[in-house]
């Protein structure tokens, strides 16, 4: 199964367009990790046309936020629907199971003991200062962060988190069972 773990940075703010709609945003970069090569890419705004034929040919999509933020944002600069090739959001996972929503940086640091490098305000003060190095860095790492949370939850059925007021760490419990079932893309190969 090839499985996609991938982020998105912008280069603007929901603030900065007047609007809470993410196809609405502008692309700086997106990175992802392939697990057929086991290799990490990085994708500049201007480079998407590579990008596509490496997504249509995926079995999975994994994010964290990524059916509500980045799959719709990356939708508006391809040519067919990035929402045929099935999706793995591992905070929708979470909020299903919890009816809550996590930051990313706090389900990493119960469950892997690491934090992230960044956030995505962050990603965006480096873009306008023209600081491109430290956009990849981060990007790259939020992937490393939720491949791993992804590998953590199906190998042990949990997640973790830190309650903020009593530092206390619960458990998550995913049913991971159907996470890396196939499911036909529908997905036309592009002519790229």
């Amino acid at each position: 199964m090839k499985k996609i773990t991938f982020d998105i940075e912008t280069k603007n703010t929901f603030q900065d367009v007047g609007s809470n709609d993410p196809a609405d945003l502008d692309i700086s970069l997106l990175c992802l990790h392939d697990s057929e090569t086991n290799e990490y890419h990085t994708f500049m705004h201007n480079e998407l046309d590579k990008l596509w034929p490496i997504l249509e040919k995926a079995d999975m999509l994994i994010g964290y936020n990524s059916d509500h933020f980045d799959i719709p944002l990356l939708n508006k600069y391809y040519h067919g629907d990035l929402t045929k090739i099935k999706s793995l959001d591992i905070l929708k996972e979470i909020k299903d199971a919890t009816n809550r929503r996590f930051k990313l940086d706090s389900i990493a640091e119960a469950t892997l003991g690491i934090n992230k490098s960044g956030n995505g305000l962050d990603a965006i003060k480096w873009w306008n200062s023209g600081e491109i190095e430290k956009i990849k860095k981060y990007c790259l790492d939020d992937v490393r962060i939720t491949k791993e949370i992804y590998e953590y939850a199906l190998k042990n059925g949990v997640l973790k988190y830190k309650d903020r007021m009593t530092g206390e760490v619960f458990d998550i419990k995913l049913d991971t069972s159907k996470w890396e079932e196939k499911k036909d893309s529908g997905i036309v190969q592009s002519l790229f």
